[in-house]
């Protein structure tokens, strides 16, 4: 069967994007893939992190899976610094990828800004890390946003060095999966901007912990333009606050953009939105529920955590040490 790794790092608060554009996804291949799915905490630590914080945000991260209908006895689910090997394959791939790979990262260029000098290593490198997240456990697929697709090419380049520089076939090219409609949702107060956690406005976003009355208050805020909606996608496309909201409204209801363009052509934000606020409401009322029952017993989420740690440890030792014998390092 092929194999399926992804992960979302414990950074604040999940949002509608990440539900839509990843965990809804995975809770959609569970069931024709096997799936590995991993709190990426070491990732984390390329910004400022409180330990309790940092804690309490991997547990939430992993509640949300759970919540969201990720099975942790079907599936792996455990948090990335369970497992060093994660680390130690980080290290052998970073001696197969050169710097010229790793400057055209665009993600780097934007979060290090003008200060790129000052921007730790770990922001830098972090695309080889993620590399080694997937090629330790020999994944074929990787879900993906449109953000990250650089990423997993260069995984693929990795994979392909690796291979080159030893005359074998042991990584995989892992392919990306790009699915649904809300592959990318937006700010709700910026059609331009990807939604994010970050985003020091809350009513940019909507997390996963809103509740029904925040979430009615948040969409009700999102900026709009003037104009009622338009009767095709085209034309959709040209006002970004627009797009957005038709997206996702799109995204929640089972639709395509065009078949929520027919029906809501004409109308005004003011009618689409009631309709959205019922869609979100209805969608994520029950997902926070569960993600709330999860976290009243942290012992439990550990408990998960920790088996499925074990089990992604007893694969990643095991392709370490092929690894390990394949470049010509001792080991005990």
């Amino acid at each position: 069967m092929n194999r399926i790794f992804s992960g979302m790092q414990p950074t604040r608060q999940l949002h509608l994007g990440n539900y839509l554009g990843a965990l809804r996804n995975w809770v959609a291949l569970q069931n024709s893939y096997e799936c590995i799915f991993c709190v990426v905490d070491l990732h984390a630590l390329t910004l400022p992190q409180e330990p309790d914080v940092l804690r309490n945000n991997i547990r939430e991260v992993a509640a949300a899976y759970i919540a969201a209908g990720i099975d942790p006895a079907k599936n792996i689910l455990f948090n990335q610094s369970f497992v060093p090997q994660h680390a130690e394959l980080s290290w052998i791939l970073s001696c197969h990828a050169p710097i010229g790979w790793l400057n055209r990262m665009t993600q780097f260029k934007e979060k290090a800004g003008k200060q790129r000098d000052m921007a730790n290593l770990g922001l830098y490198a972090y695309p080889v890390l993620m590399a080694a997240d997937i090629l330790l456990y020999k994944a074929t697929h990787v879900p993906v946003g449109e953000d990250q697709k650089q990423h997993l090419e260069l995984s693929r380049d990795i994979a392909g060095a690796f291979n080159r520089a030893y005359n074998v076939e042991f990584f995989p090219l892992p392919d990306p999966m790009i699915m649904g409609e809300a592959t990318r949702v937006m700010s709700l107060r910026d059609g331009t901007k990807k939604m994010s956690k970050s985003d020091e406005s809350e009513y940019s976003r909507i997390n996963m912990t809103d509740d029904a009355d925040t979430i009615a208050q948040k969409i009700r805020r999102a900026k709009t333009d003037p104009e009622p909606l338009p009767d095709n996608v085209s034309d959709l496309e040209k006002r970004p606050e627009a797009d957005n909201l038709v997206t996702i409204f799109a995204a929640l209801s089972g639709e395509t953009r065009e078949q929520t363009i027919q029906r809501f052509a004409g109308a005004q934000f003011s009618a689409f939105k009631a309709a959205l606020v019922e869609a979100a409401v209805e969608h994520l009322a029950p997902i926070t529920r569960r993600m709330q029952e999860l976290l009243d017993d942290k012992a439990q989420i550990d408990a998960i955590l920790r088996q499925g740690g074990e089990r992604a440890l007893a694969i990643a030792d095991a392709n370490l040490r092929e690894v390990k014998d394949i470049i010509g390092l001792l080991r005990p």
